[in-house]
């Protein structure tokens, strides 16, 4: 699955048009490399985030297509900051 839809997806980042432009502006690495929006996630790789404050990281738990918004947060484990509250 393309990091972009991931990243909608698992509702680490609730917009895709704001997942593809974090990647486009290198905010996002996937096993400490920068990603552009179209690399391919696997199950165990390790996401990281920087946002203005703050910075999140996350591994890869399983990768799902349509998945509900609560069941969400078992597509990934937090491994390092925290994530949105909303």
């Amino acid at each position: 699955m393309r990091l972009d839809k991931y990243l909608k997806v698992s509702r680490i980042i609730k917009r895709r048009t704001v997942a593809n432009e974090a990647c486009e502006t290198g905010r996002v690495l996937i096993n400490d490399k920068v990603s552009k929006p179209g690399t391919e996630v696997k199950e165990n790789d390790i996401i990281e985030i920087r946002f203005a404050r703050k910075s999140l990281k996350a591994r890869i738990i399983n990768i799902v297509e349509h998945v509900k918004k609560e069941d969400a947060k078992a597509m990934y484990e937090i491994v390092e900051g925290e994530e949105d509250q909303e």
